[in-house]
């Protein structure tokens, strides 16, 4: 155990904020962190035993008792449930002798429920050992199983087995640009670093992750700040339940996101970048290393980037290990810091003091993407596509009740109408744009369209036929927060457990016309009063539902005649306020005539 300890300590450096890449490391060996270890990695860092556990007990993937030599995790997103993952479970189980939540009792395996893998558009999926079960029809369940029984290690497994498609039914503008390695760093030099920052602010191109901060604003703002080191973070920690274009993003276009990164660095001054990857992505992170490699080998990274002395920029992959909330900036450098991604306190944001409390730029993998276009083709280009407020084009991972579930790249503007056509979606009842954090519109609310200014997304576009069950959906996207909370601060911690047990008790039957008027004001005190964005989106799913259909929440109410004097659009004025909307379609008058 030490000989394996002290190897893993050295190949991290020594470092405490490698701490979660040394836990990782530990987990897969032992199948959880044992006590022992704990007490050498202490030794070995420097750092409190209680930090080390803190870590351990704040990530989903880690364990402090031991977990199955084959590590099963079934997906439990909306529309994993949608596809049938409880018979994938119950089937497992059954086939297995293991319990969902157990670890059987030779060993041999361990069977839990987990959130959005990232493979929506291919469920029902799941995850062995953290590499991804894509499509569990019953004859993969059964072939799963006796490969699990016959002790056949993953590595001799049938590839077929964890074979992730990456279908793109509607490229657009970045998607159809072709590209060669090195193009946006060379024409980035020859215009100019000043110049080409400049470019990326007359493209208005904004954060793609779903904040639509201004990019250009950003890397200015970093770039002016005295302090050095300055670090570029890759946020590719795509946890959002119905988003995946991230992933295809880094599986076929991965050196347009490390280009954009590298002009990125270039134009703050910065040497060293870091890529998030998120746990369910491990898949991913072989093909991503080859890919640095490469372009090392190329004159890409490294010391004198294309023989320009002086500009030195290297990337090196970071794991995630199972957590939503750190797909937020700040809890995100928390981690990648060997910390518990709990968000930091603002100010200052990260451009000012972020990793390693450094000036730090944070963006998404969709926008170094767009940048490294925009480096080659100039600002204008990408303004002229799009909306004023929302210029370019927005890639959405499309899931649910459609024909063909997949990545769409669409210019801002679209409507949702035209999107739904495309992807063959018959009979919708509903939409959730950009996933449980997002917006769920009606089907009275199809001309709605995508932008910063009307339906802003990370990427999720979520489809629901008028079979589907409008609080199956809401509680489902309530019970993903009560669960993904980091438990920082009371709002939300309490709050959202208040959140899903009064959702639960209205989608039940049980609910009187106050218990609506009550879960509308417990809505209001969780997002306004939240530390962090997650607590701020965890009523989004009952505010914009309540909003879509008044109609099916007044119709739930068992108790309606103890309040007789009960006024539904008088109490949704707060959820209007909060989703800031009043438009005709928010008011229950208007829906009933």
């Amino acid at each position: 155990m030490k000989t394996f300890v002290d190897k893993v300590l050295a190949q991290a450096d020594y470092q405490p904020a490698r701490l979660l890449e040394i836990l990782r490391a530990v987990q897969a060996e032992f199948r959880h962190i044992p006590q022992p270890v704990i007490e050498l990695i202490a030794a070995g860092l420097q750092i409190p035993r209680t930090q080390i556990i803190a870590v351990a007990e704040f990530y989903s993937f880690l364990h402090l008792e031991p977990q199955g030599r084959y590590e099963l995790y079934i997906a439990d997103s909306i529309t994993d449930r949608m596809l049938g993952n409880q018979q994938v479970l119950e089937a497992l189980a059954a086939r297995l002798q293991v319990a969902v939540g157990g670890v059987r009792g030779d060993g041999l395996v361990s069977l839990n429920r987990t959130a959005c893998t990232g493979m929506c558009d291919q469920g029902p999926a799941g995850l062995v050992n953290g590499y991804p079960l894509p499509r569990l029809t019953p004859a993969k369940i059964d072939a799963l199983a006796d490969l699990i029984e016959q002790q056949v290690p993953l590595n001799a497994w049938p590839a077929e087995m964890f074979r992730v498609e990456e279908p793109i039914y509607r490229p657009d503008l970045l998607l159809n640009q072709a590209f060669v390695n090195g193009a946006a760093i060379q024409a980035s030099f020859a215009r100019g670093l000043t110049e080409t920052l400049a470019e990326l602010d007359v493209s208005h191109l904004r954060g793609r992750g779903g904040a639509g901060f201004k990019t250009a604003l950003k890397w200015r703002s970093c770039s002016q700040q005295a302090a050095t080191p300055r670090y570029v973070i890759c946020n590719a920690d795509e946890g959002e339940p119905g988003t995946f274009k991230d992933r295809m993003l880094l599986d076929l276009y991965a050196d347009q996101v490390f280009e954009g990164m590298t002009v990125c660095a270039a134009i703050i001054g910065s040497s060293h970048g870091l890529v998030y990857l998120r746990a369910e992505y491990l898949f991913l992170r072989d093909k991503l290393l080859a890919v640095l490699r490469a372009r090392r080998e190329q004159g890409l990274l490294g010391q004198a980037i294309l023989g320009r002395d002086g500009f030195d920029f290297d990337i090196e992959i970071r794991m995630g290990a199972g957590a939503y909330i750190c797909g937020e900036a700040s809890a995100q450098i928390e981690s990648l810091e060997g910390k518990p991604g709990i968000p930091r306190t603002k100010p200052p944001n990260s451009v000012v003091c972020g990793y390693q409390r450094k000036p730090t730029v944070v963006d998404n993998v969709e926008t170094f993407f767009a940048a490294t276009h925009i480096a080659i083709q100039g600002g204008q280009w990408f303004a002229a596509v799009g909306t004023e407020q929302s210029t370019g084009t927005k890639l959405l991972s499309i899931s649910g009740d459609c024909l063909r579930p997949g990545i769409y790249e669409y210019p801002f503007g679209t409507s949702v109408r035209t999107i739904l056509q495309d992807c063959g979606a018959e009979e919708v009842m509903g939409v959730q744009v950009g996933g449980p954090s997002g917006t769920f519109i009606s089907n009275r609310e199809l001309d709605r369209v995508v932008a910063f200014e009307d339906l802003s997304t990370a990427g999720s576009f979520i489809v629901f036929n008028r079979s589907r069950n409008l609080f199956a959906i809401a509680q489902n996207f309530t019970d993903f927060f009560a669960h993904e909370s980091c438990g920082f601060c009371t709002p939300c911690r309490v709050g959202t457990s208040l959140l899903k047990n009064q959702l639960a008790k209205i989608a039940d039957g049980l609910g009187a016309a106050e218990d609506l008027a009550e879960l509308s004001a417990l809505c209001e005190v969780v997002k306004n009063n939240s530390h962090c964005g997650l607590g701020e989106s965890a009523a989004n799913p009952i505010l914009t539902t309540l909003l879509s259909y008044p109609e099916l929440y007044l119709q739930q109410l068992q108790y309606r005649e103890f309040a007789p004097a009960f006024d539904l659009d008088a109490t949704l004025a707060a959820a209007r306020r909060l989703a800031q909307r009043e438009d005709p379609a928010a008011h229950l008058n208007q829906v009933e005539n």
